[in-house]
């Protein structure tokens, strides 16, 4: 009667300390009756064990982030139909009809944050439209039924349907008065509405029907105890459904053998990639296919990473091409919320309708927190106001640059490696086989190391070095250990890299791999001769303006979204990100003065030597010539391109996939 079948069963009762009974007691004495159902998200985060919370993709999604996905998926619009209606009560009660037939579907609830700030601000909705009615004691025409959610874990399902109640009885209070409130809170309804499942695998249309017949879902309540229930009849039959939440998002490396078997199902019938993306794909993709059926519009959070990279062409496709078009989308912005354990990942939010939808809005965060909006006619895969374009891997640059090549790899088991330490031990005629290395670490740290390198003419002396011949040994062995017969193939040069790409040069560009999302550029840098590239790409012998282009916003903002992430970092690839760069026609003016501006950051760094390149990036650290250099070198560059600087990072993607469509036509033709 009390708390229909949440407690039912026979739980055993925990035994309490002393000082546990004492904490028992006193919270009992406080006031819950202000309390927001939504922090029951914060204290399941909590509470829950990290590795679980990890494994399941749990971030507790705060009010305001939530408001983030409701408010432009269909609150803006009950709002905006308030406002339209004034005070004409036949509009007025037209609306609360609408209202009271809208489902509301998140499924990977959670403990039901998103249900419950919906039933919230449509009841604000829909007592502001009683008020203008002189209704105000009217009982809601909202039933929590039209909440409807799925969750994988029964203590939060359970929490869920809970949470829902506890609004349900905090609104009654807020706008009808305490005593009527409570006249009709009690009994509370057994049925559960909140179906603990795993969301991939069960059938959207049975448990959010698009006509008003539900269906029989058996589920568990919060210590295990099986609850049968009747078929449950929708309210709202031919009503709206929106399709909302934060889904696990997983990546591929990270998924579990269950999780790949749920994609898999998805995925294996529609592309042959599937492993590469993901788990959140698995809840766009089942959205989309409930939404051709049903009158039905989606808004999910997920990592900004399934609109980056190589995930785009093997995503996207799917659902842009099937008839849905994103009809909103908030860019990038890093997580945050009020529980004690934050998720530190960096997000997106993608509303999708296969609906005509006239004008679509991206919204981003600048980088003072301030919002930002865009309307557009489009919005594409990479949430940039461009056609539905899919940008892959290419050979060469479209552009009219030089060839950037991925740098040397040993496969040595380290044995062709020594640090400075190591190098002074060796004999001077072994010596001369040393060159300095630079991977993405050693550059950006400033770390010393050195890499045995014997040409083919050469190898015959260099065996004749005890030491050196004693390296080469360990070498072979280690080769012929290897798993890929391409490396064993090896072993009988152990004398030299494996995969050698450099030619010989007289200057290099280094561009490391990977790099950190908290510096405000991609640290690029010029290498002497006789030094080898390892784990990073190089352009050997180019002209400096190649350095400028490297080092601008408008690159660093490319290859963010085009390549992806490491992590939270930036991942760069050449023949992703370098070689479908678009850079306009450069005149020889154009490239003296972007000459000119790489000079000054390459000099503006030597000023401050010896400070490593991580120093120097360090943004609450930039020195202010350095940061000046780079600002130069970016309204250089950007003058280049339309003539004045970007407003922002939307205006550069927007510029540069401009410039990528019709740079790529012809290969289309």
């Amino acid at each position: 009667y009390v708390n229909g079948g949440l407690f039912s069963g026979s739980p055993d009762a925990p035994t309490f300390s002393k000082i546990a009974r004492s904490y028992l007691l006193h919270v009992g004495h406080l006031d819950w009756t202000q309390i927001n159902p939504d922090i029951f998200g914060s204290m399941i985060q909590a509470v829950a064990d990290d590795e679980e919370r990890g494994a399941l993709g749990m971030h507790y999604t705060s009010v305001p982030n939530i408001l983030k996905v409701l408010n432009p998926l269909f609150l803006d619009d009950l709002r905006a139909k308030l406002e339209e209606a004034g005070d004409n009560k036949r509009k007025l009660l037209n609306l609360r009809n609408r209202m009271a037939r809208i489902r509301v579907f998140d499924p990977a609830c959670g403990s039901g944050n998103f249900l419950v700030i919906a039933y919230k601000e449509m009841r604000e909705i829909e007592a502001k439209i009683n008020k203008l009615r002189g209704e105000e004691d009217r009982r809601s025409d909202l039933p929590l039924t039209n909440y409807r959610g799925i969750e994988l874990r029964h203590f939060s399902a359970e929490i869920a349907r809970l949470a829902l109640i506890i609004a349900e009885y905090q609104c009654d209070v807020l706008y009808r008065g305490q005593k009527l409130a409570l006249l009709e809170f009690l009994p509370l309804d057994a049925k559960n509405w909140i179906t603990c499942g795993n969301a991939l695998r069960l059938d959207w249309l049975k448990i959010c029907p698009p006509t008003g017949t539900g269906v029989k879902i058996a589920a568990d309540d919060l210590f295990s105890t099986p609850l049968d229930q009747a078929e449950m009849d929708f309210e709202n039959e031919g009503g709206e459904t929106f399709i909302c939440g934060n889904p696990p998002y997983v990546g591929d490396k990270k998924q579990s053998n269950s999780q790949k078997e749920d994609l898999k199902k998805l995925f294996a019938h529609k592309t042959s990639r599937w492993k590469s993306l993901d788990y959140v794909t698995g809840w766009f993709l089942k959205a989309t296919n409930y939404s051709s059926l049903v009158n039905c519009s989606v808004a999910f959070v997920a990592t900004n990473s399934i609109c980056q990279g190589q995930q785009v062409p093997v995503f996207w496709p799917l659902i842009l091409d099937s008839g849905f078009q994103i009809s909103f989308a908030y860019t990038s912005f890093k997580w945050a919320n009020l529980a004690s354990h934050n998720a530190g990942v960096i997000v997106v939010i993608i509303g999708l309708s296969n609906q005509s939808v006239r004008q679509r809005a991206i919204h981003s965060v600048g980088k003072k927190g301030d919002a930002e909006k865009q309307l557009t006619d489009n919005i594409n895969a990479y949430l940039v106001p461009a056609k539905n374009i899919y940008i892959s891997s290419r050979d060469s640059p479209i552009s009219k640059l030089p060839e950037m090549l991925l740098g040397n790899f040993a496969k040595d088991g380290g044995n062709l490696f020594c640090s400075p330490a190591e190098a002074r031990t060796l004999p001077l005629e072994a010596r001369r086989f040393l060159r300095a290395a630079y991977g993405a670490r050693e550059f950006i740290q400033g770390k010393n190391r050195y890499c045995i390198w014997v040409s083919e003419n050469e190898a015959s002396a260099a065996f004749e070095v005890p030491e050196l011949k004693a390296r080469f040994d360990e070498v072979s062995k280690s080769r012929e250990k290897s798993t890929k017969k391409a490396t064993r193939d090896w072993s009988n040069k152990p004398y030299r890299f494996v995969e050698v790409r450099s030619p010989e040069y007289d200057s290099a560009i280094i561009v490391p791999r990977v790099s950190s999302e908290n510096r405000e550029y991609l640290t690029a840098g010029r290498l002497p001769a006789n030094s080898t590239i390892t784990e990073a790409f190089g352009l050997y012998d180019v002209p400096i303006w190649n350095f400028s282009l490297v080092s601008s916003r408008v690159h660093l903002t490319w290859i963010a979204t085009v390549c992806g992430r490491m992590k939270t970092d930036y991942r760069y690839s050449n023949t992703l990100g370098w070689n479908t760069f678009p850079v306009p026609t450069l005149t020889e003016a154009n490239k003296h003065d972007l000459s000119e501006c790489g000079q000054e950051i390459l000099l503006a760094r030597e000023s401050h030597f010896p400070a490593t390149v991580a120093e120097l990036y360090d943004p609450e650290a930039m020195p202010a010539n350095l940061r000046e250099a780079h600002e130069r070198n970016d309204e250089t560059l950007e003058r280049i391109y339309i003539g004045r600087r970007f407003k922002n990072d939307t205006e550069r993607l927007e510029k540069l996939f401009e410039m990528y469509t019709k740079m790529t036509a012809k290969d289309s033709e």
